[in-house]
C-alpha cells in the first residue's frame, strides 16, 4: 500500500521511511487549505470595512497590498509552519505526515521555500497530483526542486522506550561531555534511530547503532564509550542528555 525508502545521513546510518500516499497528503492539504480560507475571510471582511470609506486611489493601493497580503498567506503559511515545526504543517501534523530533506534530516528555510513557491504551479490543474502518481518516491514539483520527500510518522518520540541504565548515564554525558554542541540534525537522526529501531534486522540495527555512537562520540568529545549496556544505551542517554541542555 505504501512505498517505502531507505535514506542515507550524512553520519552514514541508514533510515527507512513510509512515503506519504496521495491521500494522506491531500486530506492534509484540505486541512491546511481550510485554515487558510478561514483567515482569508477575516483579512476580506477587514479589507472591505477598511477600502469602505475611502476615495479611489487610496482604495486601489490598498487592493494592491492586499493581494500581495494574499499571496504572502498563500506562500508563507507553508514556509512558516514547515520551517518552524520541523516539515509539519497543522495539516500534515492532522494526518502524521512530514517533510524530511532526501538524507532524512529536517527541512530549513530554503527547502520550505522552494516547496512554497511551486505550489501554485503543482496545484495547477492537478499538475502535482499526476506527479506524484506517475513517479516512484511520491513527490511533486516542489519536492523535486528542494531535494525532499513527504514521509508517514509511524510513531512520535513520546512513545519511545527508554532503558533506566540510559537514564542514569545521561547525567554522566551531560555533566561530561559536550553534547549541547550536536546539531539539530544530529539529534533528529539520533531520535529517528530510536524510533525505528525495532523495524531494523538485528545485525542491520547492532551495525547502525555502533555507527552511531562512533559519529557521536566524536560531535560531543566522549573520551570513552561506557560498557554498561551496549550502544543502543549510550544513544538513549545521549537523547535524554540533550534534551535537557539549556
Amino acid at each position: 500500500m505504501f512505498n517505502r525508502v531507505t535514506l542515507q545521513t550524512p553520519e552514514s546510518v541508514e533510515l527507512e521511511f513510509k512515503l506519504a500516499g496521495i491521500g494522506s497528503r491531500a486530506l492534509a492539504l484540505l486541512v491546511d487549505y481550510l485554515i487558510q480560507g478561514a483567515v482569508l475571510i477575516v483579512l476580506l471582511i477587514g479589507w472591505a470595512f477598511t477600502i469602505a470609506g475611502l476615495p479611489e486611489r487610496p482604495a486601489q493601493f490598498v487592493t494592491a497590498l492586499g493581494s500581495l497580503g494574499l499571496f504572502a498567506l498563500y506562500v508563507g503559511y507553508f514556509v512558516c509552519f514547515e520551517t518552524l515545526w520541523q516539515g509539519q504543517t497543522p495539516g500534515k501534523r492532522f494526518v502524521r505526515i512530514r517533510v524530511v530533506r532526501e538524507d532524512g534530516r529536517p527541512v530549513g528555510l530554503a527547502q520550505t521555500t522552494l516547496r512554497a513557491l511551486l505550489r501554485p504551479i503543482d496545484d495547477f490543474l492537478y499538475i502535482g497530483v499526476l506527479v506524484i502518481l506517475l513517479g516512484r518516491r511520491e513527490k511533486r514539483l516542489g519536492d523535486m526542486a528542494a531535494g525532499t520527500l513527504v514521509i508517514q510518522e509511524e510513531r512520535t518520540a513520546d512513545t519511545l522506550e527508554l532503558s533506566q541504565e540510559a537514564a542514569a548515564l545521561a547525567a554522566r554525558i551531560a555533566g561530561e561531555t559536550a553534547v549541547s554542541s550536536l546539531s539539530a540534525d544530529d539529534f533528529a537522526v539520533v531520535r529517528e534511530f530510536l524510533i525505528r529501531r525495532s523495524t531494523l534486522e538485528s545485525r542491520a540495527r547492532a551495525r547502525l547503532a555502533a555507527e552511531l555512537v562512533t559519529q557521536l562520540q566524536q560531535r560531543i568529545g566522549l573520551a570513552q564509550i561506557p560498557n554498561t549496556g551496549g550502544y543502543e544505551t549510550v544513544i538513549e542517554a545521549v537523547y535524554l542528555a540533550y534534551q535537557k541542555t539549556p
